[in-house]
């Protein structure tokens, strides 16, 4: 629910919690921008907030599924110098995600980890309903298998965000984004599934 502007201050009380912790993010931006519009907080800064905070354990961040327009000529590059492990989305094109998952699974290893999941990471072919569409994103199965494969993390929270439905009519983005909470919850340390 909402923009990504939502994840900042579910980690400062996650972090209050729990201490800086490990991030696997999913989506088509870094949203490590600094401002827009002379504004410091809004749906593109969220994780540089996150940084400055020290909310973050940056050795243990992933942002998986990074494509498109940016106002940056290196998007990426705050990311990397912060520590961050970034997977562009041509790096997911046409193969599973089960190894790539296998890697973050142990980068994140057992300390407290958070989930933040933009659906415009997937390619609007799957999920037009989104502010910010990017082509040539992921595909619904992959989305699957980086949520599934966070089950054994310590994970703390997650969120699902930049769900538009007013930008498609047909629902699909909604039935999509509500199935991803529901696998999220799936993943959740304590949970049996069949």
């Amino acid at each position: 629910g909402g923009d990504h502007t939502i994840t900042y201050p579910i980690l400062q009380a996650v972090a209050a919690k729990h201490g800086p912790v490990g991030l696997v993010h999913v989506d088509a931006h870094t949203d490590t921008g600094d401002t827009a519009l002379g504004e410091k907080i809004y749906h593109g800064t969220p994780f540089r907030r996150c940084v400055e905070q020290g909310l973050l354990d940056c050795g243990r961040v992933v942002q998986i599924g990074i494509r498109g327009s940016s106002y940056d000529p290196d998007p990426c590059g705050y990311s990397r110098q912060q520590g961050f492990r970034v997977v562009p989305a041509e790096e997911c094109w046409m193969k599973s995600l089960e190894p790539l998952m296998g890697e973050v699974r142990a980068q994140m290893g057992d300390k407290p980890v958070y989930i933040s999941f933009d659906i415009d990471a997937l390619d609007p072919a799957y999920a037009p309903g989104t502010g910010t569409p990017e082509i040539a994103g992921l595909t619904p199965a992959q989305a699957l298998e980086i949520i599934r494969g966070c089950k054994g993390l310590n994970i703390v929270g997650c969120d699902l965000v930049e769900v538009a439905p007013m930008y498609d009519a047909s629902g699909n983005t909604a039935l999509l984004g509500a199935n991803l909470l529901f696998e999220m919850l799936c993943v959740l340390p304590g949970v049996k599934t069949l």
